[in-house]
C-alpha cells in the first residue's frame, strides 16, 4: 500500500519563493562582494545553485557553490566534506548554507561542523521548507514554506524535472 502524495507547492509557487528569497538573501547582504552558497547534498546543492542563477540575475553580488556531503543517516560517523573548496577559500566569507527540508535540524547542525574551524564571517541557513521539529537548535534565516506536520508525515522536495514540487505524504 503506498501512500497518496499531496502537492504542497508546485514548480511555479517553489520558483516564486527562491525569487523571493533571493532577494532576502541580497538585502541582508548588501555589503558583501562575494557569497558561498554551501549546499547540503543533494537537494540542497541543487536549491544552492538555483539560488545563485537568481541571485546573478538580480544583484551583483558574486557566488561560489559548494557542496556540503554528509551521511544524513549516521552524521556521526563520518566526517562532513566540502566538495572543491579549500578551507582558506572560506576565510573571512559569508556562508549561505542550504538544504531542502529542516526538520529536527540534526542535518544542518552537522553540516556547520564543515565550516566551524575556519575564520568565517557569518553563515546563514535557507530551507524550501521548515517543518519546526527541532532537537537541534538550528532555526532557518529564510524559508520557503512553514509547514506543520506530524513526526510520521514524510515531506519530499523535488527542485528539478518535470516533478518539481514539494510534496506531504
Amino acid at each position: 500500500m503506498t501512500k497518496e502524495k499531496n502537492l504542497i507547492l508546485n514548480a511555479i509557487q517553489i520558483d516564486q519563493r527562491i525569487v523571493r528569497m533571493a532577494y532576502e538573501i541580497y538585502e541582508n547582504n548588501l555589503d558583501e562582494k562575494h557569497l558561498i552558497l554551501a549546499g547540503v547534498s543533494d537537494n540542497g546543492f541543487v536549491f544552492a545553485t538555483l539560488m545563485s542563477k537568481e541571485l546573478e540575475k538580480i544583484s551583483p553580488l558574486k557566488t561560489s557553490i559548494v557542496r556540503v556531503d554528509i551521511n544524513k543517516e549516521a552524521p556521526f560517523l563520518e566526517d562532513v566534506h566540502l566538495e572543491k573548496m579549500e578551507e582558506k577559500e572560506l576565510t573571512k566569507k559569508s556562508i549561505v548554507l542550504f538544504d531542502d527540508v529542516l526538520n529536527s535540524g540534526k542535518t544542518a547542525a552537522f553540516a556547520l561542523k564543515a565550516f566551524l574551524n575556519t575564520n568565517i564571517k557569518k553563515i546563514e541557513v535557507v530551507v524550501m521548507v521548515n517543518r519546526s521539529h527541532k532537537s537541534f537548535p538550528i532555526y532557518p534565516k529564510y524559508k520557503g514554506y512553514e509547514l506543520a506536520t506530524t513526526i510520521n508525515e514524510h515531506v519530499e522536495v523535488i527542485l528539478k524535472g518535470r516533478e518539481k514540487g514539494v510534496y506531504l505524504f
